[in-house]
């Protein structure tokens, strides 16, 4: 597997830069992961990057965006953070990643039974997490109006879903660079859940 050059970042659209994600997370649950030389792309990158997306996912340590979607060293910049929200510092992270470097898709990546989910749900309060929560607690009147009678899993489904779809709408919303990225058709920004049973990332590409 080639380590990324800038001609080769050059060459990846948004479209193929999902579909290299796809692709590898389909190796990852399928075991057949690619042989690396991790010492050789350590040299290779050693005087420069040009990864191909940006992941944004939650801080639980069972989902490792370079295990799960099978990359390399220099393929990809992943952000973590409690609850996959997004608050300034992300915003800037992501900026300087497709803007300054080049990368051609940003996800947003949640994860069933997700703790800080739980935590939104029950409502726990706990130091600067409360921050946390905060921002997801934004998707439950909906939830709870549109869903009376719903199960604690299927809440936390639901809270998934939707604490995604916000960080996607946060990030076009409060970044005007990214905006003008999308805008341009230079990036896009997905969003997907990955099952922590199965190790299979269902994506979502389409966000109103």
């Amino acid at each position: 597997m080639r380590t990324l050059t800038k001609a080769l970042q050059d060459e990846i659209s948004p479209d193929q830069g999902i579909e290299l994600l796809k692709k590898g997370n389909e190796r990852f649950v399928s075991n057949l992961k690619i042989n690396r030389n991790l010492l050789q792309q350590v040299n290779e990158t050693s005087e420069g990057q040009h990864p191909f997306a940006v992941i944004i996912s939650c801080m639980d340590s069972r989902t490792s965006p370079e295990l799960v979607f099978d990359q390399g060293l220099g393929d990809v910049f992943t952000i973590r953070v409690a609850g996959n929200v997004i608050n300034e510092d992300i915003l800037g992270s992501a900026e300087f990643g497709c803007k300054v470097v080049g990368a051609k898709v940003v996800l947003v990546l949640g994860h069933t039974n997700c703790g800080a989910i739980n935590g939104a749900i029950n409502n726990v309060e706990l130091g600067h997490l409360s921050s946390v929560t905060n921002k997801i607690k934004r998707c439950l009147p909906d939830i709870k109006k549109n869903f009376v009678k719903v199960t604690a899993t299927d809440i936390c489904e639901k809270v998934t879903l939707e604490n995604v779809k916000l960080g996607i709408n946060d990030l076009k919303n409060n970044s005007s660079i990214l905006r003008e990225l999308v805008l341009n058709n230079e990036i896009k920004i997905v969003g997907g859940i990955y099952d922590l049973s199965t190790g299979v990332v269902d994506f979502i590409e389409e966000v109103g």
